[in-house]
């Protein structure tokens, strides 16, 4: 039952992702704000939070729709974050991590790009291991690289199963957005 409940999140989030379609930039922008716009009523923060995704994809060839997804699990689009483990800001780096990656976690764009990079590199990381490789990249954003090697994909822990079916969730939600 596990191993059927493990293939089904990651045959929906890899699904999702390959069969995302184009979508023009605007598209991107609305869904995006408008999610964020969801936990944070200030307009300013939504369009900054909007454009800092937007940017960080481009910067890094990221899906700007995939850092939404994470950042809205991680955060909810929160500034000011800190997990009860000491994970900071909106993508909710660790400190060794972000310090890892040359970035300031307390610095909302530095925490951004952190966060793009991060999840960039267990994209490449796992881009080798078939049909379930963002799953096991978004497994890893949140329980590690180590943990998703170990256990050859998404490990059985509880917090990392429930993570990537939110990811996964908020994912299709934003994709809904970007095709209606």
């Amino acid at each position: 039952m596990k191993i059927l409940k493990k293939l089904l999140i990651a045959a929906s989030l890899s699904i999702m992702l390959l069969l995302g379609g184009e979508a023009q930039a605007a598209d991107y922008y609305s869904a995006i704000y408008q999610t964020v716009n969801r936990y944070n009523s200030n307009e300013v923060e939504c369009d900054w939070i909007t454009r800092a995704i937007l940017y960080a994809s481009s910067e890094y060839q990221v899906d700007p729709i995939l850092i939404t997804a994470i950042m809205e699990a991680e955060s909810n689009f929160n500034f000011r974050a800190i997990s009860p483990v000491g994970a900071v800001g909106l993508m909710q780096l660790m400190p060794s991590t972000a310090a890892s990656l040359g970035v300031n976690p307390h610095n909302p764009l530095e925490n951004i790009l952190g966060g793009t990079i991060y999840i960039k590199n267990q994209l490449g990381r796992f881009k080798d291991w078939g049909a379930y490789s963002v799953t096991d990249a978004v497994a890893a954003y949140n329980a590690g690289p180590g943990a998703v090697e170990k256990y050859g994909g998404v490990p059985n822990y509880s917090e990392t199963v429930n993570y990537v079916i939110k990811v996964a969730g908020n994912y299709k939600n934003l994709l809904n957005l970007i095709q209606s």
